[in-house]
C-alpha cells in the first residue's frame, strides 16, 4: 500500500536529518516552505512534523519554528525485533554472519524462558550482526523447535530471519525487553574485538506469540561504544523504547 503524502513528508524530513543535511540544531523547513515543495495544504504538512515531534527527532511547536533534535530514530516495535530493519531503516547497511545453529536439549534457564520442560529440544542459533561491516552485536537466541526447525532451510546470512518466519506463518505479536550490561566473555572479545571483562549492553528478549506462547529467548550482546538505548516517556504517552546507532566518525 502506497504511503500517504504525511507519511511520505516525514519519511523526508527523516532522511535528511539522519544523512546529516539537517544537523541537530539546523531549523527544518517551515510549514509555508513544506507546502511549496510537497504541493500541500497544511494538514499533512502539520500532521507530518507532528509525528517528528513524537518521534523525539525535531521540537517547536507552539509559536516556535521545528528544530533538530537527534540524529537517531525511535522504532516501531516491528524494527525493534529486527535487527535487519532497524540498520536499514537508518540507512545503513545490515549484515550478519551465522556461526552456529544446532538443536540440542534446553537448559533450566532457557526451559523457563520458553515455558518448556527442562531438556526439551530446542534450536539454537548463534550469530554475528554487523553495521556497515562493523561487528556490533552477538545473538544467542533460542527457539522452540517448531519454529526454529524453519531456520534449517534458511540461508541465515541471507538477511531478516524475523521476516523469514512471518513468511511462514509464525506470529510475533509481542516481545518482552530486559536491558543490562554484562562482562564480555571469552567469544564476546573473538567475535566483537573487545578485551575480556570490558562492559556490554545486553538485551535479554522473549518473543510470544498474540496468545501469549514464547517462541524465542534471545541474548544479545551489544558493543556500546556502537549502539546505545534510550527511553523517552511522557504522561500523555507510553514509553518507548528505543535502540541508536552512533553515527560512524
Amino acid at each position: 500500500m502506497d504511503e500517504s503524502l504525511h507519511e511520505r513528508i516525514a519519511a523526508d524530513i527523516r532522511r535528511r536529518v539522519l544523512s546529516g543535511e539537517l544537523p541537530v540544531g539546523a531549523a527544518v523547513p517551515s510549514e509555508s516552505q513544506l507546502c511549496a515543495q510537497w504541493d500541500a495544504s497544511r494538514g499533512p504538512v502539520r500532521q507530518a512534523l507532528g509525528t517528528l515531534r513524537a518521534e523525539g527527532i525535531i521540537g517547536g511547536g507552539r509559536g516556535k519554528p521545528p528544530v533538530v533534535l537527534r540524529q537517531s530514530m525511535s522504532q516501531p516495535f516491528e524494527t525493534f525485533m529486527s535487527f535487519s530493519r532497524w540498520v536499514t531503516g537508518l540507512g545503513r547497511t545490515p549484515g550478519q554472519r551465522t556461526l552456529e545453529i544446532a538443536r540440542r536439549p534446553s537448559s533450566p534457564e532457557i526451559a523457563a524462558a520458553l515455558h518448556l520442560a527442562e531438556g526439551t529440544p530446542v534450536v539454537q542459533l548463534l550469530r554475528l550482526r554487523l553495521i556497515d561491516s562493523q561487528p556490533t552485536m552477538i545473538e544467542r537466541t533460542t527457539f522452540v523447535e517448531p519454529v526454529g526447525r524453519l531456520l534449517f532451510d534458511f540461508d541465515c546470512d541471507s538477511g531478516s530471519i524475523y521476516a523469514h518466519l512471518e513468511s511462514q506463518g509464525v506470529d510475533t505479536t509481542h516481545g518482552s525487553h530486559l536491558i543490562d550490561a554484562v562482562a564480555a566473555d571469552q567469544t564476546d572479545h573473538e567475535l566483537l574485538d573487545v578485551p575480556v571483562g570490558s562492559p556490554l549492553l545486553r538485551e535479554r528478549r522473549t518473543a510470544t506469540s498474540l496468545t501469549g506462547e514464547p517462541f524465542e529467548y534471545s541474548d544479545d550482546r551489544y558493543r556500546p561504544d556502537i549502539v546505545s538505548f534510550s527511553i523517552e516517556n511522557s504522561q500523555r504517552a507510553h514509553p518507548a523504547l528505543s535502540r541508536i546507532a552512533e553515527r560512524a566518525s
